[in-house]
């Protein structure tokens, strides 16, 4: 899959490229989404959570104050998606007290907002070929720039570096 850049030019167009990106997941996976407050984290997760079938995008909201939601189920065709959120999360210990690895052992996707937050101790050995990275930034009010890193290149360069302008697609 490789590196790839997209720009969004409003919030459904964001979502529609979520739904896109789903269908290259392969569980289990973990997929760190980055970006600042209002850079479209929430919007691409909706896109996610309805491409994978777990639920419906309007279903789909931030879990900044339960800190983590489920989605899907094993009685239904679903795929399991846990979206986490680790913006109040301010210490290795609330890390800790969150269950992580148990989320990331199972057999889901498990979407990360704020994934910058997870140090090196959380991208172990353990996530090689299982770890996407989704760096997203506001451009303006209506149209984000979303930098997709596959797991084979995160795993292969550590974190992948942000300088390959040349697969941008405009309108996607």
């Amino acid at each position: 899959m490789g590196r790839h850049i997209f720009v969004t030019h409003s919030p459904e167009k964001t979502i529609e490229l979520g739904r896109r990106i789903a269908r290259q997941l392969r569980p289990p996976v973990v997929v760190l989404l980055i970006g600042e407050l209002g850079a479209g984290k929430t919007t691409l997760a909706k896109g996610l959570v309805a491409g994978l079938g777990a639920a419906s995008e309007e279903e789909v909201t931030s879990p900044t104050f339960t800190l983590v939601h489920e989605y899907g189920s094993a009685s239904e065709n679903a795929q399991r998606v846990y979206h986490v959120d680790l913006y109040r999360v301010e210490t290795p210990r609330d890390l800790e007290t969150l269950g992580l690895e148990d989320l990331m052992a199972e057999r889901a996707v498990v979407l990360v907002e704020w994934g910058e937050k997870l140090g090196p101790a959380f991208r172990a050995p353990w996530l090689a070929g299982r770890l996407v990275e989704i760096h997203l930034e506001a451009a303006n009010d209506t149209e984000r720039r979303i930098e997709f890193h596959s797991p084979d290149e995160t795993s292969r360069s550590g974190r992948a570096k942000r300088s390959d302008a040349g697969n941008q697609k405009k309108g996607a």
